[in-house]
């Protein structure tokens, strides 16, 4: 193993990607928040398609300030949290290291780089299925490939990506090095704005939306909305990308998606980072995602709801404390 890693936000995902890292003789710092006691005594608990494995004992954290520098800190929280990465970040990344950003939506990667700086800013996309089940405890159930790259320097492979490629290899994780991660986010939304939003909306899991033709069309309809709109960005994803969304969405093994479980939760949905900037950006580049933006005030209608009379939208609230929440595709 190359580096030294940091896990923020030890929930799904990075608890599974830290958990085989760790696994494979990395070292790796977990941060963790309601999980930290059970973690600290126990250890972590993962269950994978890629094989099953417990640590019983783990780098645990519940503060940020008291983590080790670490050359790669990775952002495994939610969207909703990132008002929280300037207390977040400079613990892990006081020694120079750069951060890899696996978080959903468009234009993330701008938090961490508001906290580090743009040139150690990583970007990175994972097609995961995956749930936290219980106190840390993780479940892997389908998919896991990662896609990643810099944030803003499109068109290269550099050294750093290749070093941190090969102990994700050398960890058993699917991986891939990608030379624009912009048309990489763009195809991630594909998936993300018509599923996270639709198993909100319809209260339905993968398995029932497929099931219904006339949810599959509405379903076909947003992704060619999102497609087009990427073309329009600049960033041209081929068309059989929209089939190739559907029939991978037909296989999947039941699931709720991780929008679903945070609404199910009560917890805050991630409508601004996986809808409306997408909605924002297309505009900016003169066109319009029509089906997109009911989609976000649907969902902003719910949220709000959840929240009671007089209650923001949680799209627009901000926990004040890391959660090891459910996080997946």
């Amino acid at each position: 193993m190359n580096h030294s890693y940091a896990i923020v936000g030890s929930g799904a995902l990075g608890g599974l990607y830290g958990g085989m890292l760790a696994n494979a003789g990395a070292e790796v710092h977990f941060l963790l928040h309601s999980d930290y006691d059970h973690v600290r005594t126990h250890g972590l608990k993962v269950e994978s398609q890629w094989g099953d494995f417990d640590l019983p004992r783990v780098n645990a954290y519940n503060d940020p300030r008291a983590m080790p520098p670490c050359d790669v800190t990775i952002v495994a929280i939610k969207t909703t949290l990132n008002d929280k990465l300037s207390e977040l970040l400079p613990g892990p990344t006081r020694g120079g290291g750069n951060v890899l950003v696996l978080q959903n939506g468009l234009g993330i990667e701008a938090d961490s780089i508001a906290v580090v700086g743009e040139d150690r800013v990583l970007s990175g996309c994972c097609f995961l299925c995956s749930n936290k089940v219980g106190p840390g405890h993780i479940r892997h159930l389908d998919n896991g490939r990662i896609a990643f790259g810099e944030g803003r320097q499109f068109g290269q492979i550099t050294p750093r990506v290749r070093s941190i490629l090969a102990d994700f290899r050398s960890a058993g994780i699917e991986i891939e090095a990608e030379p624009n991660m912009g048309i990489v986010r763009w195809k991630k939304l594909l998936w993300n704005i018509p599923f996270n939003s639709l198993s909100v909306i319809l209260d339905a899991s993968t398995e029932e939306m497929m099931r219904c033709e006339a949810t599959v069309e509405l379903a076909r309809s947003i992704i060619t909305e999102v497609h087009d709109a990427a073309g329009r960005c600049g960033f041209p994803i081929k068309s059989k990308a929209i089939e190739t969304t559907i029939e991978v969405t037909k296989k999947m093994v039941p699931y709720d998606s991780s929008m679903r479980l945070d609404y199910l939760a009560g917890r805050p949905l991630e409508i601004d980072a996986i809808l409306k900037a997408p909605i924002a950006a297309a505009r900016q580049a003169g066109s319009s995602m029509p089906r997109t933006e009911v989609l976000a005030h649907q969902l902003a209608f719910l949220a709000a709801r959840r929240c009671g009379p007089g209650i923001a939208p949680a799209s627009a609230s901000r926990e004040h404390a890391p959660r090891s929440a459910d996080r997946s595709t």
